[in-house]
């Protein structure tokens, strides 16, 4: 029997982890986007004042099964889902739904009346299976490298 998954809310201590989770999601496994654009995305796993700052200000959610971050889902003001990643090897299990579901208990706790986030192509699809509607395509720069990408709103 494998070690079963718990959540719980980030603290200042997980904001390095968190990056090397951003990175291992963006940068390994399958991805439609190809390698110069996630090298563009993610160089290297974040650190600074500036991501310490941009974590502490939003709710955090962790994933983890025997003290391993396997992925996290952010709320910041405003019901924006600002960060949804998830390990390559967790992904397809369930875990984003899951994510999910105690982020949305997080913002009806808030007060919020609408989730919206900006979604990735890989990530277009599992907002979309919670109830996401696109409501925008965009095109974005970083560095030299274009990315597709969605607006997606879902009500609560």
């Amino acid at each position: 029997m494998s070690p079963s998954r718990t959540f719980r809310w980030a603290h200042d201590d997980d904001h390095e982890v968190l990056a090397e989770v951003m990175f291992d999601a963006v940068r390994n496994g399958e991805s439609p986007y190809n390698e110069q654009q996630r090298a563009a995305w993610v160089p290297l796993a974040r650190r600074g004042q500036e991501w310490t700052d941009r974590l502490r200000s939003q709710d955090i959610v962790i994933a983890e099964v025997s003290g391993n971050i396997l992925g996290f889902m952010s709320l910041a003001t405003g019901g924006y889902i600002d960060f949804a990643f998830i390990r390559p090897d967790a992904r397809h299990t369930g875990l984003f739904r899951q994510l999910f579901e105690r982020v949305v208990e997080k913002a009806r706790f808030n007060g919020e009346t609408l989730l919206w986030v900006h979604a990735s192509l890989m990530a277009e699809p599992a907002f979309t299976k919670v109830g996401f509607a696109i409501t925008e395509r965009e095109q974005v720069v970083i560095g030299e490298e274009k990315f597709e990408r969605f607006e997606m709103h879902r009500a609560l």
